[in-house]
């Protein structure tokens, strides 16, 4: 079921009803400030609920610091800047 936008899903819950979905979205959103996607409420074999949530991806404006400038994009710049740019060295960053 989808409420407020945010597709809702149970497993091994018999009777899941929209009053009880309408609960454990609430419960998610007053814990997590991100824009939900989906929440799947699942029956574990203790008896206790485990509750997963998939938020929203949300679009960003990559930002970087080139020649000491904060710049998103370098397709304003002049073909010297540009050039610049070019012949610095860049270093990999290991993970």
């Amino acid at each position: 079921m989808v409420i407020e936008g945010v597709e809702i899903t149970s497993v091994g819950l018999d009777n899941f009803t929209a009053q009880e979905a309408q609960n454990y979205l609430s419960y998610v959103q007053s814990q997590v400030t991100t824009p939900l996607k989906s929440i799947q409420v699942k029956m574990c074999d203790d008896g206790k609920v485990d509750v997963s949530y998939l938020a929203k991806g949300e679009k960003f404006e990559r930002i970087r610091r080139i020649t000491g400038y904060l710049v998103g994009t370098t397709d304003r710049w002049n073909d010297a800047k540009k050039s610049e740019e070019h012949e610095r060295v860049k270093h990999n960053v290991l993970a």
